[in-house]
Order: C-alpha cells, then sequence, then structure tokens
C-alpha cells in the first residue's frame, strides 16, 4: 500500500520557520521526482517546489525562492520542505506528490497557519 504522510505543519508567527517532512512507503522512492504543493482556502493547488529523484535538479515558485528549500533523504525515504521568513500567505495546506512515469501519488496535507 502506498503511502505518503506529511508532518510538521502547524502555527507560527511570521518571520518564523517550519519544516515539512513527507515520508513515503510502498513505493520505490528513490526513483520518484516528489513535490510540494500548497493549497490556501479558495484558491487552487499551486506547486510549490520540487526535486528529482537524485536531488540534482530543483525548482521553487518565485515567491518561496530564497524562504524555501525542498532536500530528500533517499536513505530514509522521506522529502522535507525547510520554510523560513514565512509570510501570511504562506498559511495553507501543504502536500507532498511523488510521481514516476504514469504513477502519481499524493498524501493527506499537513496545515500550515501563519499569524501573530
Amino acid at each position: 500500500q502506498v503511502q505518503l504522510v506529511e508532518s510538521g505543519g502547524g502555527l507560527v508567527q511570521p518571520g518564523g520557520s517550519l519544516r515539512l517532512s513527507c515520508a513515503a512507503s510502498g513505493i520505490g522512492f528513490s526513483t520518484y521526482t516528489m513535490s510540494w504543493y500548497r493549497q490556501a482556502p479558495g484558491k487552487e493547488r499551486e506547486l510549490v517546489a520540487t526535486i528529482t529523484s537524485r536531488g540534482t535538479g530543483i525548482i521553487y515558485v518565485d515567491d518561496v525562492k530564497g524562504r524555501f528549500t525542498i532536500s530528500r533523504d533517499n536513505a530514509k525515504n522521506t522529502v522535507y520542505l525547510q520554510m523560513n521568513s514565512l509570510k501570511s500567505e504562506d498559511a495553507a495546506v501543504y502536500y507532498c506528490r511523488g510521481q514516476w512515469l504514469s504513477r502519481d501519488y499524493w498524501g493527506q496535507g499537513t496545515q500550515v497557519t501563519v499569524s501573530s
């Protein structure tokens, strides 16, 4: 059974930091391109960052560049999203996504709230 389980969300003040984790099971994790998406209330789900299977290719959406860092540990089947200098507009449910050929899996999401 394939599972992508996100963790690390919570309430943080503006300017604060959080580290999200996504633990994968039931897939050949080291072959998968992994991504983080987010969805704020009333908005469409949007890509935040993507990392290729070996971590050699990384992209970020423009408004998180310089603040967020995606990384992965293939030995632990886990992808991370380090989020620094958080802003109120970063508040959303954050989802992990794994893709390989035609296989496409999503996690259930973790809530990130940015508020003073």
